[in-house]
């Protein structure tokens, strides 16, 4: 199953102002929990936990930016995940999840 799901973040983001003052971006591990949610809310189920088998943050996402999230679940039940911005890669990863 493949599926295509967007997460706006608010321009006045909170963490924006901490992350950093003048350039701001969205904690890595914040975009990951977000990304995370949008995926279990889109496949109607609750995680618990969930294994990380690979995130790779490749460019920030930053307060205002919309993050395209495309995913898709194997046959072995990982979670394969790819998000960008404007077109530009800023995070991919692979989950396992335990529900």
């Amino acid at each position: 199953m493949m599926g295509k799901l967007t997460l706006q973040f608010a321009p006045g983001h909170p963490t924006g102002a901490g992350h950093f003052p003048g350039n701001p971006i969205i904690p890595g591990a914040l975009l990951l929990a977000e990304v995370l949610s949008c995926i279990a809310r889109a496949e109607g189920v609750r995680y618990s936990s969930c294994n990380v088998r690979n995130a790779k943050f490749l460019s920030p996402a930053r307060p205002g930016d919309t993050v395209e999230i495309d995913h898709a679940r194997s046959a072995t039940g990982s979670i394969e995940f790819t998000c960008t911005v404007a077109g530009n890669k800023v995070l991919s990863g692979v989950i396992v999840a335990n529900t």
